[in-house]
């Protein structure tokens, strides 16, 4: 009764702790897991996972590094981020909720898949004169500042965008690229 009682605690703080927002980022660290929860944090988890499949939501573990590895290292999974995410995808009603224009997510559609298609970097430049062919001028830049302060895409200082961590967590770039290939 008394270990039963300390999950149901530690199932508690879990959401708490990936439901709202603490940083910038949503999500958590996996060493802010380990340490709120314990050592075994992955077992607590994985039954929040259980409970989470009823909603179609799920408990995703986003690598800080580009490809995660199949057996982290309890290093690896401190850096990590998870994150809660949907099991399914979206409906076009569910999309309008999420606060953004479907313009807005056809720019992330288009540059996701430029940034896949050149093989994980494009240079902003050649992003925003394509977006400008489907979105007014004024809001391409808007646009992306506004993907990279999501989260989805990151700029480095040569100007070349690439994948970032919410893209690795949200989307399945081949199916995306797949959809947009078969349209």
């Amino acid at each position: 009764m008394k270990k039963r009682a300390f999950y149901v605690t530690q199932l508690k703080r879990a959401t708490h702790m990936l439901f709202f927002k603490h940083h910038r980022k949503p999500g958590v660290k996996g060493w802010e897991l380990r340490k709120r929860l314990g050592s075994d944090y992955l077992k607590i988890l994985a039954l929040l996972n259980r409970y989470l499949e009823k909603l179609d939501l799920q408990v995703k573990s986003v690598s800080a590094e580009e490809v995660s590895a199949e057996n982290p290292t309890k290093a690896q999974l401190d850096k990590d981020r998870f994150y809660v995410t949907l099991r399914g995808t979206l409906s076009p009603k569910e999309v309008k909720m999420m606060g953004w224009r479907i313009d807005d997510i056809a720019g992330l559609a288009i540059v996701i898949a430029t940034i896949v298609a050149r093989q994980g970097k494009a240079s902003r430049d050649e992003v925003e004169e394509l977006l400008r062919i489907k979105l007014p001028g004024w809001r391409v830049g808007y646009n992306v500042d506004r993907y990279i302060r999501a989260g989805y895409i990151d700029q480095d200082e040569k100007g070349q965008l690439y994948i970032d961590w919410r893209t690795r967590a949200e989307i399945d770039e081949k199916t995306l690229v797949n959809l947009i290939v078969a349209t």
